[in-house]
């Protein structure tokens, strides 16, 4: 199935014309949803097009990756997903266990889908959990360690707010514009919440239009929708107030490097008036800013 899906696609686009995402699948033979993945993951680099809609894949990289390895297996390794039981028996585990270690925050999800009965189902790379079996062979048996059983005790479960962090991780790698990043940021707050870290409505707007899908929708019925939209908002206090000082962080940079767009009556304030927000910080305030950029991009923790 590998060799013909290789060279299901025989006409090469010409030399350093960048290809659409669906010709770069067919030349690679992968599914759709190996490719995103792969490119979430930094496995294949992509551009983004001139209109800033769509994500292109280099004929170089193509190549690249197919000179590397024909059959891209590999490649399809390293993004295979396995649930709770294909997973528990990669890393010789019961089921049990693996959950526990989920739940506490050990290993992380890097997707998931809801089942007919509107479950959650989390899904892991494979690569990832047989690491972790390697490196971490003392928490695979026996009793559980204390920090663990505290999480568990409190009945918390930090795979939803570990699949966030990550997937806003991953997503904020694929852009350097400012305001993207803070609209990649933003997008686990609800409305509240981000009107009182935001309090500019035109920002707001634009954070809004930046703002990426942290999941696919593909025609899921109301009650799915709101299964996901439970899923992708921050829920945790902890996490809230993490990702506010995230994107508070985030704004300082992104105005900085532009103004957020306005109605052309709004650009023509008096100097004065816009005098007091484009002065610089003071250089204590800026040296704090540092230390909490520093904490920002570390996985979520205490303040």
């Amino acid at each position: 199935m590998a060799v013909q899906a290789v060279h299901r696609t025989t006409v090469a686009a010409p030399t350093g014309k960048p290809l659409a995402a669906s010709r770069a699948i067919q030349e690679l033979g992968l599914k759709r949803s190996e490719f995103d993945l792969a490119v979430l993951l930094g496995h294949i680099v992509t551009s983004v097009d001139s209109d800033g809609g769509h994500r292109r894949v280099a004929r170089e990289e193509v190549d690249r990756l197919r000179a590397a390895d024909p059959l891209l297996e590999t490649l399809r390794e390293r993004v295979r997903t396995v649930g709770t039981t294909e997973g528990s028996q990669l890393m010789g585990i019961s089921p049990v266990r693996f959950g526990k270690l989920a739940r506490a925050g050990y290993i992380t999800p890097v997707k998931f889908y809801l089942n007919r009965y509107r479950a959650v189902v989390w899904l892991y790379l494979a690569a990832e959990l047989t690491e972790f079996a390697d490196r971490h062979p003392a928490l695979l048996t026996g009793r559980s360690p204390q920090k663990m059983r505290a999480v568990l005790d409190a009945g918390e479960d930090r795979r939803a707010r570990n699949w966030r962090s990550r997937r806003l991780s991953l997503l904020t790698r694929q852009t350097e514009d400012p305001w993207e990043q803070a609209a990649i940021t933003s997008s686990v707050l609800d409305p509240v919440q981000l009107a009182e870290v935001v309090d500019d409505p035109y920002e707001r707007a634009y954070l809004n239009k930046l703002r990426p899908g942290l999941v696919e929708r593909h025609g899921e019925s109301p009650a799915a929708r709101e299964a996901m939209d439970r899923l992708v908002l921050a829920d945790d206090p902890d996490e809230i107030l993490w990702q506010r000082v995230s994107l508070a962080l985030c704004l300082d940079e992104a105005r900085e490097h532009r103004a957020a767009p306005r109605p052309e009556t709004c650009r023509q304030l008096p100097a004065t008036a816009t005098a007091h927000a484009a002065a610089p910080a003071p250089e204590t305030t800026r040296g704090l800013r540092a230390w909490l950029r520093r904490r920002v991009r570390e996985e979520p923790g205490d303040l």
